[in-house]
């Protein structure tokens, strides 16, 4: 099965907002929420924001063989992809899954080609539960996410956390923008350095902070301590004239590399995309929506076809451009138009 293949099998599956579309840019579905679509079309800004970046092609290197291996957090993945959280499958994408259901196919998924899933989150607890049962299943490769609900909640979620085994756990403070987070009793959302820390404390393990948008916000997070951070306005979901995520990881890496893992999404949706992102000073990306095609195209077939073509186009990027690992990919094999 072809990835054309796989977007073809998706389009009996998925929508109506989602259409499955063969480059997924935020364009055909902008502006509807709830759905994939984002504020004002935020999304296609993301998207575009790679699109202003290009390759340089140099194939005077030595080697004809690249290095695609991904080190986090005392793991090794097959490329630095991690598949980004998501939740309300039915009414985002359609009937075919329910969270649950979706996570079951996601997580061993992920798994058996070689990177590791980033499970959602909701208000309904057993949704965090469940796919610590799916994470659990596959030997802790996972990454559970929290929502920054009050201290309460979020202690129990990071019990289950525990429960799974996983090897690392993230919280995506950018959905503090989350319609339904502002009216909870007590109220979640933002949280102090000193709150941040407490949490990374008690869960004793390599802890994300997703949605850092700012240098200021970067080393906010390294100082509650952090291992990695996730450049991401939450696909741009949550606030309106936010800054592409492409725009502003440059400065971010700049003040923080080193300090933390950094990990960037919103937009990327290619091998030569996770190329650019790395030159500007990402350690991995995050891919969420596709992955959703992927699975609701062919399931753990479809996860392992979008897996492999990323992989390739990667492969391809780098050995055009010079770099046989991942470390040798550097911010002068990238121009910005």
């Amino acid at each position: 099965m072809n990835y054309k293949e796989v977007l073809d099998a998706a389009r009996g599956n998925i929508g109506p907002v989602c259409k499955a579309c063969p480059v997924c840019n935020g364009k055909a579905c902008g502006a509807q929420i709830p759905g994939p679509g984002s504020r004002n079309a935020q999304a296609v800004l993301n998207w575009d924001a790679w699109q202003r970046v290009r390759l340089n092609m140099d194939t005077l290197c030595p080697g004809d063989t690249v290095d695609m291996t991904f080190e986090f957090a005392g793991k090794s993945f097959k490329i630095p992809v991690f598949a980004g959280p998501v939740g309300a499958m039915k009414m985002h994408y359609g009937e075919k899954y329910t969270d649950i259901e979706y996570n079951n196919v996601l997580v061993p998924g992920c798994a058996k080609a070689g990177i590791a899933a980033m499970t959602g989150d909701g208000v309904n607890g057993g949704m965090m539960e469940a796919a610590s049962v799916a994470i659990k299943a596959c030997d802790g490769v996972g990454i559970p996410t929290c929502k920054p609900w009050y201290k309460d909640v979020v202690a129990q979620r990071m019990q289950l956390v525990k429960e799974s085994g996983s090897f690392a756990v993230a919280m995506d403070v950018d959905g503090a923008g989350l319609p339904f987070l502002k009216h909870c009793t007590p109220p979640a959302g933002p949280k102090s350095v000193a709150e941040l820390k407490e949490i990374i404390d008690n869960a004793g393990i390599p802890f994300i902070v997703k949605g850092i948008m700012t240098v200021k916000g970067a080393l906010k997070a390294a100082e509650a301590g952090a291992y990695a951070i996730v450049v991401s306005n939450h696909g741009g979901r949550v606030l309106d004239d936010c800054m592409p995520t492409a725009d502003v990881l440059p400065a971010i890496a700049a003040a923080v590399k080193g300090k933390v893992k950094i990990l960037v999404d919103g937009g990327i949706r290619s091998g030569a995309d996770i190329f650019k992102a790395i030159a500007l000073g990402a350690d991995g990306v995050i891919i969420a929506r596709p992955f959703v095609v992927a699975a609701y195209g062919a399931g753990e077939e479809g996860i392992q076809v979008l897996v492999d073509k990323l992989a390739g186009e990667l492969e391809d990027a780098m050995l055009m451009c010079g770099a046989r690992t991942l470390a040798e990919i550097t911010p002068d094999m990238v121009s910005k138009l």
